[in-house]
């Protein structure tokens, strides 16, 4: 695992899997006297209903279309059955039922102890996604994100083991918790440590051939550098301001004294009530687009009810990135897209896919996601998510491996590497996948001096703030924020959303650059960048709480960042994706 941090979860999201319909007709080549029907494959699935009084009637549904109900499944509401591929797109189709997956065949898995999973036949793993992808390919010619630094806007990130072999560096701490010394910086939430393991998690620096060799936990660009910007709070709360002014800052900053900051994940969205072109996200990812930086963005996670992308996904600029399953084989033939990916439209869908169900990451103990969902865990180090985030965390890191080999290429001839030679698989549409599963290999082979310049209607950020939130507020005492206004009550001004020293939007905030003296774990400040005395833009803090305010930075509370739930195999909210 897109609006106030709720889309940090939006990308997250559990669920099954949908299931195309793409078997083909099998056609008996019969002597002429006696010409027979065509043979329809018959399809294994697994039914989930949204609640069990609905079991029945979908079962008999499933016997008037000559279909045969197989066996009852309780715990989801469901039942396995044998259908035609017809009557799957049938039952996707009715009222109330939730999902209809493949009944996949499975293997028996060697768990290695250091790890707690198999991490060569666990689809989940980091190793498995690099093989479905290639990825080892470009570490093994020797690219493996080394000089290239990805900003990554989330939760801040941990020092949990993985992340604190030299790679992870701290951004500005835009969050309502920067006033807290014990968690300025740190990730109190677990989304956004789980997205720097994707990127860049690594036990110990190596050498390309050792990274190729080892079967340990290593992200997809072990050598790229995280910076890490944190925007969202213990509860994932955050507003769509703070995000803006984050990309604001990455993109003002990127190549500050010791930075080289070449892609800018960002694992959330919002479902914006406006245009692309007027909305003031998807104006700063475009913004920061064309300052050369790639911005990688998850499509978002309410594909159960959304078709549009998520903002700022939507801005046809940036990789918007959708999730797929690649059902335990290493090859995209039989690979789905999950129920819960949004898709896009013809007017504006995915670029790419990458794996987004069941991925192991580096959990943070005792953050919020990991107190509420210890069915998640494997082993001592990790938990799964499922969603669009984490597709997107894996195709930074790609994105990263690309602006080593090519340093000098434009974010869009690094799109271009990325989406040119893609992997399309047959059981989803183009509009589901974009041009298909990443392929690494194909992507090195390309010249970047044959990309395409891609020439959209330009962003104007006119739009509204509020429109830019859509449904996702964080509360002030109880009240939501919303209307022309940003988390300091300063109203929004399009011209003002550039950096200037510490002030962002006529308020001072954070650093006024990057001090690689004071750059990491042990010195995490910018120059100038902690606040100054007890005050933040005019409004004093007094202990823990704001003043006339009563509010705690560790109890503030958000709408959006509730969302579905964080599972055994994931985890879900409406923003964070």
């Amino acid at each position: 695992m897109v609006g106030a941090l709720r889309s940090l979860r939006r990308g997250l999201a559990i669920g099954p899997v949908v299931l195309a319909a793409g078997a083909g007709c099998l056609t008996g080549a019969a002597p002429a006297a006696a010409a027979t029907t065509p043979a329809v494959a018959a399809e294994q699935v697994i039914v989930s209903l949204q609640d069990a009084s609905r079991v029945a009637g979908v079962e008999a549904l499933v016997r008037r279309s000559g279909g045969t109900v197989q066996r009852e499944l309780p715990i989801v509401d469901g039942f396995t059955a044998q259908v035609s591929p017809a009557l799957v797109t049938t039952l996707r189709a009715t009222a109330g039922v939730r999902s209809v997956t493949a009944n996949s065949t499975g293997h028996l898995k060697a768990v290695d102890p250091a790890l707690g999973y198999d991490a060569t036949k666990d689809e989940g793993s980091l190793s498995f996604v690099r093989n479905t992808m290639h990825v080892n390919d470009a570490w093994k010619a020797g690219y493996t994100g080394k000089g290239v630094d990805v900003a990554l806007i989330d939760s801040g990130v941990a020092t949990v083991p993985g992340l604190t072999s030299g790679n992870v560096v701290n951004g500005p701490d835009l969050s309502f918790e920067s006033q807290y010394a014990d968690v300025r910086y740190r990730d109190t939430f677990g989304h956004g440590t789980h997205m720097a393991s994707i990127i860049a998690g690594r036990d110990s620096a190596g050498t390309p051939a050792q990274y190729s060799a080892s079967t340990g936990f290593t992200g997809m660009a072990p050598d790229a550098r995280i910076v890490s910007l944190k925007v969202a709070a213990s509860d994932g709360s955050a507003d769509v301001s703070q995000v803006i002014a984050a990309i604001g800052w990455v993109a003002q900053h990127a190549h500050d004294s010791g930075l080289n900051i070449r892609v800018l994940n960002l694992s959330y969205g919002t479902d914006s009530t406006q245009s692309s072109v007027l909305d003031p996200l998807s104006y700063a990812v475009e913004q920061a687009w064309r300052r050369g930086i790639v911005v990688v963005v998850s499509a978002g996670n309410d594909g159960t009810t959304r078709e549009e992308l998520a903002d700022p996904a939507s801005n046809p600029y940036v990789i918007a990135v959708g999730a797929e399953d690649p059902k335990n084989t290493a090859g995209a033939a039989d690979d789905l897209i999950p129920a819960f990916a949004q898709r896009g439209t013809g007017t504006r869908h995915v670029d790419v896919v990458a794996p987004g169900v069941h991925i192991l990451g580096l959990r943070v103990p005792n953050s919020y996601v990991d107190q509420n969902n210890p069915a998640g865990r494997v082993g001592t180090r990790f938990i799964r998510g499922s969603g669009t985030s984490q597709a997107t965390a894996v195709v930074s890191g790609v994105a990263a491996l690309l602006a080593q080999k090519y340093p000098a290429a434009t974010p869009d001839q690094i799109k271009w590497l990325i989406t040119a030679k893609a992997n399309p698989f047959p059981l989803a549409k183009s509009i589901w996948q974009g041009t298909g599963l990443v392929d690494v290999h194909m992507s090195l082979g390309l010249n970047p001096a044959s990309a395409p310049v891609q020439n959209f209607t330009a962003t104007t950020g006119l739009g509204t703030l509020e429109g830019a939130r859509g449904s996702g507020h964080v509360l002030i005492d109880g009240i939501p924020l919303t209307g022309e206004k940003d988390i300091f009550g300063q109203s929004w001004n399009v011209a003002r959303t550039a950096w200037s020293g510490g002030t962002f939007n006529g308020t001072t905030w954070t650093g006024t650059g990057w001090d690689p003296s004071t750059a990491g774990w042990t010195a995490p400040s910018w120059t100038g960048s902690d606040w100054t005395g007890r005050s933040w833009a005019g409004r004093s803090w007094a202990g823990r709480s704001w003043a006339d305010n009563g509010w705690d930075g560790r109890s503030w509370a958000s709408n959006c960042w509730y969302g579905r739930s964080w599972a055994s195999d994931g985890w879900a909210d409406a923003s964070w994706s």
